[in-house]
């Protein structure tokens, strides 16, 4: 079951200067979004500042971004938490109002093993109806699905149908597309690995990159499904002093100075992710002038 193909953005969540959620400002994102050829919204992620959200306002940050696209674009919440009820909780919200599918991140912390890794997700799916992508990122949450785990999920659990893929290891990715028959929705989670990705089986990528440059990341994606290889890789191969530079620091500080600097200010951080450093910021800006995003 494919929510989408291509480019999803890893949304930013605006803020206020008082760290309120600026919601006319997510508006104004959604609708930039849809204007220019993001595949669909992914809200609530780790761009999204989700961990320093309250249970509430992580509840309407996702209604609102539903209410906001007003069907013209898929809507895909982040629900994962370490604690199962939890997680089962913000599913089952997401799913209430309106959310198209879930991004589950693994749990973080405590460190789950394979096996509570499988009771983990098997009772969020068996709680919701929704499509699920569990979201793989072990240098964040210190948890690895493997491929096996991956596979048993996959097969066992009819929403459970996607991996957002961001170990950084192809030859990982490569088997858990071999155990699941090469059917599994497979998204890069890392902008870099977009067309490596691509060619054992991905669809597309959840990405940081498109808050800035959403053309060129959808591009990426549609070239190769349309199966000009070249122009595709040359298009994920300028883009990589970028990618660098926005993850120069952690995730999303680097993308929230980035569309300042776009005149697209967010607003603030939330503590304890603090503004970018001078040096890295005028890499940064640097690296945006070289691949076109400023005058």
């Amino acid at each position: 079951m494919e929510m989408f193909k291509g480019s999803g953005v890893a949304i930013i969540t605006p803020m206020k200067a008082n760290q309120e959620v600026d919601y006319e400002r997510l508006a104004g994102l959604v609708d930039y979004h849809v204007d220019h050829g993001t595949d669909a919204i992914i809200i609530c992620g780790t761009t999204g500042e989700s961990a320093t959200l309250s249970m509430e306002e992580h509840r309407n940050v996702i209604a609102e971004t539903v209410r906001f696209a007003k069907g013209r674009i898929p809507v895909i919440a982040g629900t994962g938490s370490n604690c199962t009820e939890t997680a089962i909780q913000l599913s089952t919200e997401a799913e209430e109002d309106g959310a198209d599918g879930l991004l589950i991140v693994t749990p973080y912390y405590n460190k789950a093993t394979q096996g509570g890794l499988i009771k983990h997700y098997s009772e969020i799916a068996d709680s919701v109806k929704l499509p699920i992508i569990v979201y793989n990122v072990p240098s964040r949450t210190g948890t690895n699905v493997l491929p096996e785990t991956m596979a048993t999920l996959f097969k066992e659990k009819e929403n459970i149908v996607g991996i957002k893929e961001a170990t950084g290891n192809l030859a990982q990715a490569s088997k858990t597309m071999y155990l699941t028959d090469g059917r599994i929705t497979m998204y890069s989670g890392e902008d870099g690995l977009i067309v490596p990705l691509m060619a054992i089986g991905a669809i597309g990528v959840i990405s940081v990159l498109a808050n800035i440059a959403p053309d060129q990341t959808h591009d990426i994606c549609q070239l190769f499904l349309d199966g000009d290889v070249a122009a595709s890789r040359k298009l994920q191969l300028d883009s990589l002093p970028l990618v660098d530079a926005l993850f120069s620091e952690v995730n999303p500080i680097p993308v929230k100075k980035a569309m300042q600097l776009m005149d697209m200010d967010l607003g603030v951080l939330r503590p304890p992710l603090y503004e970018m450093t001078e040096d890295n910021a005028a890499v940064l800006e640097k690296e945006m002038r070289a691949y076109g995003l400023l005058g």
